[in-house]
């Protein structure tokens, strides 16, 4: 180190001095180092290699997986077709049946909350949905969006059995579509009554089946509200399959309807009272034994209903079974008519 009194640029070169002697000595011992240990770089440049080996053969088996997956997926993609014969006509009265059940274990769950207006007005609760005019929209309609944008990415709605409340805003699918083996004419896509079941859903049944009042439980009863909805609206539009049906067993008859384009006509001949009347106490038969509680008594239960003894439920049978009379039989009927007038074109 430099005496206080030596000028900086002396100073300066001392220390460059110093610091260059250093390296000299560091690039002579390294040197001395490589050419004293030839066998060792040897072996270290040949396990280099032989783990550059190794690196380009992993890299080349994961492209080789890639492209694989790749080729499978489109090939998977482009033959993807139902497999289950659900969809066929011989199965259509047992899709009812299993539809019943799914409506009635439905409104009896809803039926536990109050009616919860606030869920229905647009506004009144503040969730993130907004109508193109800027107004709120209501929770209702925000959570069926909102399980429509999951359903539409899966392919939900590609089923002819399945209709979205809001078509226009499906999102795009993140899995391959599937073929369905359909029996309906092509007229059927276009048939979509939601709006119709919405209103029915807020204005009729509902004050039917639940008290009055706000018990502050929106996020139940909006996924109750979401799923009666969907399960609502697929027995109702499952009268496509129900006309396709009738058409195919008496096509003579129906086709001089068609032609005229007469649908007082066709709602008469699909109307069969008796079975109807028939399926009205079969609902109200199956409300009665899912809406009590069941016990390990049960036999004593289904003996003491046919004896008339009163029994607590949670919704009364009658209701659900007039519900159906009034409101989701003629609607499907209506639904038949619409899809009959349009199967000749």
């Amino acid at each position: 180190r430099a005496s206080p009194d030596v000028s900086p640029r002396v100073r300066a070169r001392a220390s460059f001095s110093s610091r260059e002697t250093c390296l000299v000595s560091m690039s002579a011992s390294v040197s001395a180092s490589w050419r004293a240990a030839p066998v060792a770089r040897g072996e270290t440049q040949t396990r280099s290699r032989a783990r550059l080996g190794l690196f380009d053969a992993r890299r080349a088996a994961r492209r080789s997986r890639r492209s694989a997956a790749r080729a499978t997926s489109a090939a998977d993609v482009s033959v993807t077709r139902d497999g289950s014969d659900r969809l066929s006509l011989d199965n259509v009265r047992a899709s009812l049946i299993r539809q019943e059940d799914s409506i009635i274990f439905g409104l009896i769950e809803r039926a536990q909350y109050k009616r919860n207006d606030a869920v229905y007005e647009p506004g009144a609760v503040d969730v993130p949905c907004y109508h193109p005019d800027g107004k709120r929209a209501s929770m209702l309609e925000f959570m069926l969006r909102e399980s429509e944008q999951l359903g539409g990415k899966i392919r939900r709605y590609t089923s002819p059995d399945e209709h979205a409340f809001y078509p226009e805003s499906l999102p795009m699918l993140v899995i391959g579509s599937m073929e369905y083996p359909c029996p309906l004419h092509a007229a059927a896509e276009s048939i979509n009554i939601n709006d119709r079941i919405m209103k029915m859903y807020i204005e009729n049944l509902l004050p039917a089946l639940c008290e009055a009042g706000d018990d502050n439980n929106y996020g139940s009863t909006g996924l109750a509200d979401v799923a009666n909805l969907q399960t609502i609206s697929k027995r109702i539009h499952y009268g496509k399959f129900v006309a396709e049906s009738k058409f195919q067993a008496r096509p003579e008859e129906f086709s001089e309807l068609i032609k005229k384009q007469d649908a007082e006509g066709l709602m008469a001949l699909l109307t069969f009272q008796a079975v109807e009347d028939r399926v009205v106490r079969r609902v109200t038969n199956k409300a009665t034994t899912y809406g009590q509680d069941i016990s390990e008594d049960l036999p004593e239960q289904v003996r003491g209903l046919s004896e008339g003894e009163n029994l607590e439920y949670k919704v009364a049978p009658e209701t659900i079974g007039e519900l159906y009379r009034e409101w989701i039989m003629p609607m499907t009927k209506d639904v038949q008519v619409e899809y009959l007038l349009r199967r000749l074109d």
